[in-house]
């Protein structure tokens, strides 16, 4: 289903500027069984709602037991907040290049006392020696394929060893090709579910 906000769909890539006043939406949605509010806003990517990509993805997936964890093109924050509050162990850092977004993201961690196990930052800011056991990413398919192509081959060799990446792809927009692709690049990659025509990808490091 389109996103409601389709003027939006390409500005949420790029950093709308924090300090400019804009308007903002907030929503509560209930993710693994407990109940998170977020704060959103004009120029973010899915506006004042869950977008059915992100949902698919809490449905077909449980949360790992514990972990260091990137929550890859993380928005206003959602897969991040919902894995620290879900996994009591866990710490998440959360990139984007929406500088908006990342306002978001940290005022929604705030606001939910998760602060302490979250950080959303631009990738620039991740410490380059820093890996992840666990990578969790609603993809910007629409950047291009060339771009996400790059974006993901920067993060992929950042997982640390028999980590995993999970992300959540529209079929019409390309998950099964990409899926050949990463496989392709040296990346196995298995379809974990398939739902509302979303694939739900785990991408292994050996």
């Amino acid at each position: 289903m389109p996103d409601p906000n389709p003027d939006e769909t390409v500005e949420h890539y790029f950093s709308a500027d924090p300090s400019v006043p804009f308007e903002r939406e907030s929503f509560t949605a209930e993710l693994w069984g407990s109940s998170l509010t977020f704060e959103t806003g004009a120029g973010v990517f899915s506006r004042g709602h869950l977008d059915h990509a992100t949902a698919v993805l809490f449905q077909e997936l449980d949360p790992p037991p514990q972990g260091q964890f990137l929550d890859l093109g993380c928005g206003y924050g959602v897969i991040g907040l919902a894995l620290a509050r879900a996994v009591p162990l866990a710490n998440v850092t959360a990139v984007d290049v929406n500088e908006r977004a990342l306002l978001l993201a940290n005022e929604n961690a705030r606001a939910a006392g998760l602060d302490p196990r979250f950080v959303a930052c631009t990738p620039e800011q991740v410490p380059g020696n820093q890996v992840f056991d666990e990578i969790w990413s609603n993809p910007p398919i629409r950047i291009g394929k060339a771009a996400l192509h790059e974006l993901l081959l920067t993060w992929l060799p950042r997982l640390a060893p028999g980590g995993r990446m999970v992300m959540v792809v529209g079929k019409f927009l390309g998950a099964d090709s990409l899926q050949r692709w990463l496989v392709e690049q040296g990346w196995p990659t298995e379809r974990l579910a398939s739902h509302k025509g979303f694939r739900v990808l785990e991408t292994r490091r050996g």
